[in-house]
């Protein structure tokens, strides 16, 4: 009887959930992208109107960590720029419904591409089943899972921070690595060449003869 119960309990959960989460439809793109030099990149995301959106970037490698970065509305009308920036974010209400498209600048660049982190949010996330909805003090195992749910979130938010930080250290360490080797490669053969010219000009000393015993040599 208690198994049948808690397992009504459990569908009954789930399916709380499942509806909140139709009721408040919320996407999240996160991704990283290698941009080129002298390139432009750009991103569509669908939005509703009156949804609220929330767009993040940081340029993690390359150069000298900047972008130029423009939001831009289904009507072509500009949300949000930034010239020439390391790390961003803004949030705005879509004013119409449609395509919005994000767009990442490395035309100033000629020769260093960059690695971008992208975060783009639309929609407000969707909050515990049955949490918002108290007219009562929560309980102690809501109170509990609403802490929870917000540890989660941060944990989420320093995985993230240290994945850019760990993707800009690997990318530091490998120009260090390759300006070590070309630094030894150039060593080495400024070795090779000093060598080589001390044993021409050992091999030039000893081989040249003095004029006296030349001349020694045509008495004879």
């Amino acid at each position: 009887m208690q198994s049948s119960t808690l397992r009504w309990c459990l569908i009954s959960a789930l399916l709380t959930l499942l509806f909140t989460i139709a009721y408040h439809p919320v996407s999240a793109v996160e991704f990283t992208f290698d941009l080129a030099d002298n390139t432009e990149d750009c991103f569509f995301e669908e939005v509703r109107r009156n949804t609220t959106c929330y767009l993040e970037f940081q340029v993690s490698a390359g150069g000298q960590l900047d972008v130029d970065v423009t939001l831009t509305n289904p009507h072509g009308k500009l949300v949000y720029e930034q010239q020439r920036a390391t790390f961003d974010s803004h949030q705005f209400t879509a004013e119409a419904t449609g395509v919005y498209k994000v767009c990442f600048s490395n035309q100033f660049s000629s020769f260093s591409h960059k690695i971008v982190y992208v975060d783009f949010q639309v929609g407000e996330e969707p909050a515990l089943p049955g949490i918002d909805e108290h007219a009562t003090v929560l309980t102690q195992m809501e109170t509990s899972s609403q802490s929870i749910h917000k540890s989660l979130n941060d944990i989420l938010d320093a995985q993230t921070h240290h994945r850019l930080r760990e993707a800009q250290g690997r990318k530091r360490a490998e120009e260090l690595n390759e300006a070590v080797l070309v630094w030894s490669a150039l060593e080495t053969f400024i070795i090779i060449v000093i060598g080589f010219g001390q044993i021409l000009i050992l091999r030039g000393l000893f081989s040249n003869r003095k004029p006296s015993d030349t001349r020694y040599s045509q008495l004879r």
